[in-house]
């Protein structure tokens, strides 16, 4: 892992046994240029003998007798957190224990994206990567302190979906959640009667094939002050093998991935209460399993929902929807006056935008754009795809009030708009089911669970904090 400290000192004077300087299209960048003038002109030779053209994450380790310096490509001016990402992977495979960096570009994206990069899952290994610290040059207290705030919560949420599903169960979700009471969060949770009681039956129809019980946990962080509440609604089945409409072995692999969205939602309460963010937060989770067995509910039954509503069942594989159907109804009847659900919800969000950016539909245009605006600051991918109201035809039952789906075309829109019929406050869905979970390692971390979400709260919060104010 990569561990971050300030420094006064710049990377010239900076005694560290590896330095890294930046290599751009045109040469030599930021205090590079005066170390270069330091050593002679010789960081500036072995850039031209080794063709360097500074293309982004092209690196080359030099050794010298005044120590060593790491030759590090920024390409054109992007994304801070994807360079400083790269960057912390090409360090962490140097096999140095310490390093000196001054940042590039804008500081915070930079931080962050050093920080995210170097995110690992080794749990569960007998040999853990050896460790760097990187003392960065010129940077704010408050800008180190706010980006390793938000890491954690990142991490946090990363870990728990790469968790494997024998070791979380929906219990262990909620014991998890219940770790927040530490840092100021309150967290409920109800058990199987509970829930039975509440009304919840489409949840309970889906958790009825396991023999792990379901949980569903209700957070609130509550600041002195707060004069504004986002509520948050994350979709939790902890493992989903489609049940009778069973899944294939290769869609089957990742779906521990599935409670991605309530994995956002407790990432983001653990920042938000370590910033001590000025807004409201209140989540709910429905947390179970969907599997095969002589209790699982089957195509065709009919479900009465908290709201009241009915709901035939047309396929057990689309269960996320009504899991958060429950749930939608609660956040609600909890006196929501916004709501802003996280889920992987579908693969047709997937066919539609690819696997790194998720599909934003909104009951109302103005919450819409200040979820996408927020997504843009956090640096996350969200595009917004219609709630065509004619496509609501193809949810009509018989026999029900609705079916939890239609047919093949349109799948993430129909989605979208059963949802919404169980609230009528403004919602946002974020359909995460590209993004949430990476198939290969990339600029911001491995193969796995991707923490997508956590900054786009944060930053949505922020930004409703500021206007309340």
């Amino acid at each position: 892992m990569l561990a971050l400290r300030r420094t006064e000192a710049g990377v010239l004077e900076a005694k560290a046994p590896l330095k890294v300087v930046f290599v751009g299209p045109e040469g030599l960048l930021g205090s590079g240029k005066a170390l270069d003038e330091a050593l002679g002109g010789l960081l500036g030779r072995a850039v031209r003998e080794a063709g360097l053209k500074g293309e982004a994450g092209e690196s080359l380790l030099l050794a010298l007798s005044e120590g060593h310096v790491l030759l590090f490509g920024t390409g054109q001016e992007g994304d801070g957190r994807v360079l400083g990402g790269r960057l912390a992977q090409a360090l962490l495979k140097t096999g140095f224990r310490e390093a000196v960096a001054e940042p590039y570009g804008e500081a915070y994206p930079f931080v962050e994206g050093l920080l995210l990069g170097s995110y690992r899952f080794d749990r569960y290994k007998e040999r853990e990567e050896r460790g760097l610290t990187l003392a960065l040059s010129g940077v704010e207290e408050g800008v180190l302190e706010r980006a390793q705030k938000v890491a954690q919560g990142v991490a946090w949420a990363r870990d728990l979906v790469n968790e494997p599903p024998n070791v979380l169960t929906p219990s262990a979700l909620a014991e998890a959640a219940l770790g927040l009471g530490a840092h100021g969060v309150e967290v409920g949770v109800l058990d199987e009667e509970a829930i039975r009681a509440l009304g919840m039956g489409a949840f309970l129809a889906v958790a009825q094939g396991s023999d792990q019980p379901p949980r569903f946990i209700h957070l609130r962080y509550r600041p002195a002050g707060a004069r504004v509440r986002l509520d948050l609604v994350g979709k939790g089945i902890t493992f989903d093998s489609g049940g009778y409409s069973l899944k294939p072995t290769e869609s089957m692999a990742t779906m521990k991935g599935d409670m991605a969205g309530a994995a956002a939602v407790l990432g983001a309460f653990l920042a938000a209460a370590a910033l001590g963010l000025p807004v409201e937060l209140r989540g709910y989770i429905a947390a179970c399993e969907n599997l095969v067995s002589g209790h699982a509910y089957k195509l065709g039954d009919i479900l009465k929902t908290l709201s009241g509503k009915t709901v035939e069942v047309m396929n057990t594989d689309a269960e996320g929807r009504l899991t958060l159907a429950d749930a939608l109804a609660y956040a609600q009847k909890e006196g929501a006056e916004r709501i802003l659900a996280l889920s992987t919800l579908t693969g047709a969000a997937v066919v539609a935008l690819g696997e790194e950016v998720a599909a934003l539909f909104a009951t109302e245009e103005g919450f819409g754009q200040e979820v996408q605006e927020a997504a843009r600051r956090a640096g996350e991918k969200v595009w917004p795809l219609p709630l065509e109201g004619s496509y609501r035809e193809k949810l009509k039952s018989p026999v029900a009030d609705l079916k939890n789906v239609g047919d093949r075309y349109g799948g993430a829109i129909v989605a979208a708009l059963f949802l919404a019929e169980f609230v009528k406050v403004p919602l946002v869905h974020l359909d995460i089911a590209g993004p949430a979970f990476a198939r290969k390692a990339h600029a911001l971390g491995p193969e796995g669970g991707t923490g997508f979400g956590v900054r786009t709260i944060l930053a949505l919060a922020e930004a409703l904090a500021r206007e309340g104010a």
